[in-house]
């Protein structure tokens, strides 16, 4: 690899797609001859398919193989360094911050958000080309559809970096505290901790503190941003928790934006560090209507109703905010108490709590629509791993908790479904023996799925491998249905609505007849 052309390469992408400044290309140029240990840089190198590019995949690989051809990293850590080589070619903190409000003072929100997460993309920041590789489909279950993915974009670790954790005994680093703070802004990274150096965020004021946005690198839907505390502090949803939505979305009115439940089992993968999830994307709950028309006695020109939907969700929308962020606020609160033992809801078992709630909001023009999903995550003998999780029979699917964003329905499955999926197929349709001793065997791959293959053997009348496959993805399907009805706090049942009602009546929140 000659490190000269690869420098002016990278200059190049840089002007065209991180908006380097023609001040600073002899600045920067000095930069990378020192990084790359070259004391003088190429002459007339024809950059012009650099400019066409629209993703940096190309030039990391040539970074990463230049670095391993000439030593300037550890075998296994060609990915920190460059990293560390993109985080140079963009813009400061600073300048992003200063260019995405002037953008949105002078040419909309739309502008500054586009500017944005294009430069996330184009430093690597966010792994465009891993996240289209997974797989992804829709399924219609009458008034509501549900996406489903098979999330192929994160990378595992490959033996070396294993051994290498091993050898070094490598402890997660007390600096930063965790993969949310502020404090990864330039992160190095090592082998446990990935590197931050092209990390961009754009600072914010939520309901008097101080915090960030900050895009997914490895998003589950368009625009998948992150808005995080500032301050390294536990998930704690109150009254509180629904103006700082509010704020955010007085800010980015084309985002959605929600908060995970802040207990185990229900909540999200990192409950240590208080933060929401948003993005451009119109989740499939947002998209259904409403099952059963509620008036607050409290707030009678807001409009409240239950959710057509699988689990326990109930919308406030109007254009007042103080009148939908206090209501709202209300039931949160108001829930953390409530106990139905008739539906299984026990709010606490000795001082445990086990109520919880995921607030989402958003805006319709000057509309507030505020989505409350109710959670328990309290277990039994029977569902030792949550009675409104995922049951047993289902975890050959989806085993992890159910998160704010599977609750909205975006399904994100584990990559080995991939293969897996397609060997059940095979088997269906034939291909492939079915040998019922061998997949009762642990070690088997397919052990896990067992139970669905018989169940699919019995059912599948048809003989091609796409006949087969359509047969496997409905299994899916409905399993993933089945999963938000595991959810769900109040059954759709005539006892489950009845309970509903219930509750909301104790906040002076009854049918609309």
């Amino acid at each position: 690899m000659d490190g000269k052309v690869l420098v002016e390469k990278l200059l190049a992408y840089a002007e065209e797609f991180l908006h380097l400044k023609k001040l600073d290309v002899i600045y920067t140029r000095n930069l990378l001859l020192r990084e790359f240990r070259l004391t003088e840089p190429a002459e007339d190198v024809d950059v012009s398919a650099v400019r066409r590019l629209s993703v940096p995949d190309e030039l990391v690989r040539e970074t990463e193989e230049y670095a391993r051809e000439n030593g300037l990293c550890e075998e296994g850590e060609e990915n920190l360094y460059s990293t560390y080589i993109m985080g140079i070619l963009t813009p400061k903190p600073s300048e992003v911050n200063e260019e995405f409000f002037r953008l949105r003072r002078e040419k909309g929100i739309d502008a500054a958000c586009a500017y944005f997460y294009d430069l996330c993309i184009k430093n690597n920041y966010i792994q465009k080309t891993a996240i289209d590789r997974n797989l992804k489909w829709e399924y219609k279950d009458g008034n509501n559809i549900l996406e489903i993915t098979v999330n192929l974009s994160k990378p595992e670790k490959d033996n070396k970096e294993i051994a290498k954790l091993l050898i070094r005994k490598a402890e997660k680093p007390k600096y930063p505290k965790c993969l949310l703070c502020k404090e990864n802004e330039g992160f190095e990274g090592s082998l446990s901790h990935p590197a931050r150096e092209n990390i961009r965020t754009v600072s914010l004021d939520l309901a008097g503190e101080e915090w960030f946005v900050q895009y997914s690198p490895y998003a589950y839907y368009d625009e998948h941003c992150i808005a995080i505390s500032k301050q390294h502090v536990p998930m704690n949803v109150n009254a509180k928790t629904v103006e700082k939505l509010a704020d955010f979305v007085d800010v980015f009115p084309n985002y959605m934006i929600g908060s995970n439940a802040s207990l185990p089992i229900v909540g999200g993968s990192i409950l240590n560090h208080e933060h929401f999830q948003g993005g451009v994307h119109l989740m499939p709950m947002h998209k259904s209507g409403i099952a059963i028309g509620m008036k607050s006695a409290e707030y009678p020109d807001v409009k409240v109703g239950i959710v057509d939907w699988y689990n326990s969700v109930v919308r406030v929308q109007t254009a007042d905010r103080k009148k939908a962020v206090a209501l709202v606020g209300k039931i949160v609160e108001a829930w953390k108490q409530y106990s139905d033992e008739e539906n299984d809801i026990l709010a606490f078992t000795g001082e445990t709590p086990h109520n919880a709630s995921s607030p989402i909001v958003r805006k319709a023009g000057e509309e507030y629509s505020i989505d409350l999903i109710l959670r328990n995550n309290r277990t039994s003998e029977e569902y030792p791993d949550g009675i409104f999780h995922a049951h047993p029979e289902y975890h050959n699917i989806k085993k992890e908790g159910i998160g704010l964003i599977e609750a909205m329905g975006l399904f994100i499955l584990p990559g080995r479904l991939k293969k897996q999926l397609a060997m059940i197929a095979d088997i269906l349709c034939g291909k492939e023996k079915y040998d019922e001793a061998s997949l009762a065997d642990p070690e088997n791959y397919l052990y896990v799925h067992r139970e669905m293959i018989a169940k699919l053997r019995s059912s599948f009348k048809g003989s091609t491998y796409e006949e087969a496959h359509e047969a496997v993805i409905g299994y899916v399907n409905e399993t993933c249905k089945n999963i938000l009805d595991n959810t769900a706090v109040f059954k759709k049942t005539e006892k489950g609505v009845r309970g509903f009602k219930r509750f909301l009546a104790t906040l002076d929140i009854t049918e609309v007849k």
